[in-house]
């Protein structure tokens, strides 16, 4: 016996547990379970209660089952680290559901008392059972075991759940809309560093490292065509994170969700093009710790550290500690970049109903500025050495505190209560920016630049979600709010006259700068928006389920331009509401096989640009999509597969105007539309594979333009077919087990550049990457060594282009994503 009262059996690592209901949670690798199961008649009175407990580790579905059924569960945590179950979905009594939970585990139950049952080893020999009790005959069970998301070991390429597209945990097969999620998986066996590496795993998702051709950040920014339509807006589980969210580090990354279509519903500003929602590590129950260490090309070396498990000898109290430390250069000259990042998470498990978590985060990064400039001369692409900045060494650093706590209360089995604020600061710092803006041919002219951004979003939400039955129909409701607030503030100062710098023969540092700098703008801005939502699903006879819900929205706007050189002041003030609804349904005709379609409208405010030519605010922008799609499952969920067909249509579209640099044009609609495939998982054991495929047929429907934006004109940037496919193959037994190969192929189509007349257009290209890796077991740990190549053909490409060149007026430059020479990633990591 030990201070708690209960018998040793209940103890992890020998500490006696503070929860005799709930044992230690525990979290590990899974292997096949060959095993009989002898099972015992309970003495509790045979009570059915409503189960529904995904499939997850062994430690915590006990834990969640315990208690829901108010028993005591008397087990060695240690024992059993590293097994998981199928879960529960029914109306069962305890000791159906016990069954259930244990089976394929090699473990079975007894009953002690009324209220008390052990788990034991199935090979073990049964103590004698009470009078009144009966046993079983042996049953063999074979199967494979299912792990648990969360597992730090979990091999799979395909998650069961998402929570992105409805905000409950709700399996993807049951989801009238389309979700992709990237697994943790997916991103080591790719190495995967930044977020458009783990993006180029989903159809029709494309990448631009400027930000909507922003070059006055140099490359800081990142967005992300979705369906055709540009986004710099970004979610961390849940939290809407703005322009530079994407730039984030990848070191505490569980895995990538991306939610296709309008999610205004739920997250209120949304491009209607759909979402990206990035999870993060949670703390474990399990002790666990992983150091990582990768070099490759261009000097570049980046060290990682995960630590999880709890603080002290209790599990009420758990932590989490996510490192990295990246260092190196890249094939562009003067583009060095470090960066330190921290990620601390700490979580209290209040009661088995309470739970508070604590979330910090900050990073640093230093960058020499890029804008990718690209000379057009005489209605032509200019070419140069791709390696070349004509901007020189221009120094960057943004900093980026993020601070979020949130709690969750469950009520009882059926309802739960929600609540999540969040802080993100960030502040990027860009003293002497030298900024290439144009050529005659013989020169490359430039202007010395000074920004200054400061970034605060601030946000919270909260949701209350019940299941409850009506005449036969079992619903999963969803009643919620949110407010989020963008505070932004961009300096701006320039020097005249200007520096020039040889075109062909660039010799740095170019003719100077005779004059100071002299502030040119600042743009302050205040952009908030509420909302309240409802949403309901159901799920009818027949495995249909439907999705409902409506959304109010209503934002304001605030924006002042102070021109200090020229004493002028432009205020902008907007405010404007909307309810926009949501449907879906779906059916799943058997249970590897669903059919779904949905209709979703979006709306908000536009942050590209602020003022068109006439110094009016642009008005908001308004998204309408209709989709349909099948959904299957084969190998036992193994492998998961979603077809899909949308019709999207967005309005008030702004870009740049190339006759008023600095002012934006609308683009009454654009429409984008077509076929969409997705393919992950496992076909055979060790062998998985994750492909894409999209058709997007993305042009304008509405415009007063008849030059670059004439109606029938294909939306700029946006390839018509893009496709990719990465498969690796793991040896499961002899003497090379834990060999992996591996490689894949990315391809894209030719686009047509924003935002010119005539039009430039870039060709299309591909890319090959290769992956070998081997793991071994030494005692406790698992090391790992690994060896990646990336665009192992060396092709040279140009993935966009954003240009001022209007041959009229004069303006002749153009701002490019170069894609990556061949590239080496070489690992070595160790797990424990």
């Amino acid at each position: 016996m030990n201070n708690s009262g209960y018998p040793d059996q209940c103890l992890a690592k020998g500490r006696p547990s503070p929860y005799p209901l709930h044992p230690f949670t525990a979290a590990g690798r899974v292997s096949l379970l060959i095993g009989s199961m002898l099972i015992s008649q309970p003495l509790l009175a045979e009570e059915t209660r409503h189960y529904q407990i995904p499939a997850q580790s062994l430690n915590n579905a006990l834990t969640k089952f315990a208690s829901e059924a108010k028993l005591i569960l008397l087990f060695n945590s240690e024992q059993i680290r590293g097994i998981n179950t199928r879960g529960l979905d029914g109306d069962l009594t305890p000791e159906q559901a016990l069954r259930q939970l244990l089976q394929e585990t090699g473990y079975r139950f007894r009953f002690v008392d009324a209220h008390t049952v052990t788990l034991e080893k199935a090979e073990q020999t049964n103590p004698p059972a009470p009078a009144d009790s009966s046993t079983l005959p042996a049953v063999k069970v074979v199967g494979k075991a299912e792990y648990d998301a969360t597992d730090p070991y979990n091999p799979n390429y395909v998650l069961p759940n998402a929570t992105a597209g409805t905000k409950t945990d709700t399996p993807i097969m049951e989801t009238p809309l389309n979700v992709q999620v990237i697994s943790k998986q997916v991103l080591k066996d790719q190495q995967v560093i930044t977020l458009d590496q783990a993006l180029k795993n989903v159809s029709g998702i494309t990448s631009n490292s400027n930000g909507s051709g922003n070059v006055t950040f140099g490359g800081t920014n990142q967005s992300f065509f979705i369906r055709g339509f540009e986004s710099e807006t970004f979610f961390r589980n849940g939290f809407r994170l703005q322009q530079g969210g994407a730039n984030r580090q990848m070191a505490n990354v569980e895995s990538v969700e991306v939610l296709k279509g309008a999610a205004a519903i739920l997250y209120g500003q949304v491009e209607p093009g759909g979402m990206v929602n990035v999870v993060t590590k949670q703390p474990l129950a399990t002790p666990y710790y992983a150091l990582g260490q990768q070099f490759g090309s261009y000097d570049l070396y980046r060290t990682t550290v995960d630590a999880t498990g709890p603080v002290g000898n209790q599990d009420r109290l758990l932590y989490r500690m996510n490192m990295s430390y990246q260092n190196n250069n890249t094939f562009r000259e003067f583009n060095g970049k470090e960066d330190v990042f921290l990620a601390p998470v700490l979580k209290w498990n209040i009661s088995s109903q309470t739970q508070a978590t604590l979330e910090l985060e900050y990073d640093h990064q230093h960058l020499g500025l890029d804008t990718g400039f690209v000379p057009l001369y005489n209605d032509k692409i200019f070419t140069v050495p791709r390696n070349r900045n004509y901007g020189g060494y221009s120094p960057s650093t943004t900093e980026t505190v993020y601070g979020g706590f949130n709690w969750s209360h469950q009520f009882n089995d059926d309802w739960s209560i929600k609540h999540h604020f969040s802080v993100n600061q960030q502040n990027i710092a860009q003293p002497h920016f030298v900024f290439p803006i144009a050529t005659d041919g013989v020169d490359v002219s430039r202007q010395l630049n000074s920004y200054d951004t400061q970034n605060n979003t601030y946000a919270t939400s909260l949701d209350l979600t019940g299941h409850f039955d009506t005449a036969g129909l079992h619903h999963t409701l969803l009643i919620g709010g949110d407010y989020y607030r963008v505070d932004s503030v961009f300096k701006n100062s320039v020097s005249d006259p200007l520096s020039n710098i040889n075109l062909l023969n660039p010799v740095h540092p170019g003719t100077p700068f005779t004059q100071p700098l002299y502030p040119l703008v600042i743009n302050t801005s205040r952009t908030g928006q509420y909302g309240a939502y409802i949403q309901d699903q159901i799920k009818l006879p027949h495995n249909v389920h439907v999705m409902g819900g409506i959304r109010y929205q209503n934002f304001h706007q605030d924006h002042v331009a102070n021109f200090p050189n020229f004493d002028f002041v432009l205020p902008s003030v907007q405010s404007n509401d909307a309810v926009t609804p949501r449907v879906g349904i779906l059916w799943q005709a058997k249970n590897w096989l669903s059919l779904y379609a949905n209709y979703v409208e979006s709306f908000g405010v536009n942050t590209a640009f602020t003022f068109t030519p006439d110094n009016k605010p642009v008005p908001p922008t308004e998204g309408e999509q209709y989709e349909g799609g099948i959904k299957t499952e084969f190998f036992d969920g193994r492998l998961r597969a979603t077809l899909a067909y949308y019709d999207l249509t967005k309005t008030n579209v702004p870009t740049s105007d190339p006759n008023h640099p600095g002012f934006s044009i609308l683009t009454g609609a654009v429409r984008s539309r077509g076929p969409e495939l997705d393919i992950s998982g496992e076909i055979l054991p060790g062998w998985r594979v994750i492909g894409t495929y999209a058709n997007i047929d993305a042009r304008i429907i509405k415009t007063e333009e008849t030059g670059y934006q004439a109606v029938g004109t294909r939306f700029w940037n946006v390839p018509r077919n893009t496709g990719s496919v990465w498969s690796t193959y793991e040896l499961q037994a002899g003497t090379m087990r834990g060999f992996k190969l591996g490689g894949g192929v990315t391809v894209r189509d030719g686009v047509t550049a924003c935002c010119s007349f005539p039009a430039f257009q870039l060709p299309g290209y591909a890319t090959v990457g290769l992956l070998a890796a081997y793991s071994i077991d030494v005692g406790k740990s698992k090391i790992t060594a690994q060896l990646n190549v990336d665009n192992l053909l060396g092709n040279h490409y140009t993935s966009n282009l954003f240009t001022n060149y209007n041959a009229p007026v004069g303006f002749n430059a153009g701002n490019a994503d170069f894609g990556t020479p061949r590239t080496f990633m070489g690992s070595v990591n160790i797990q424990y």
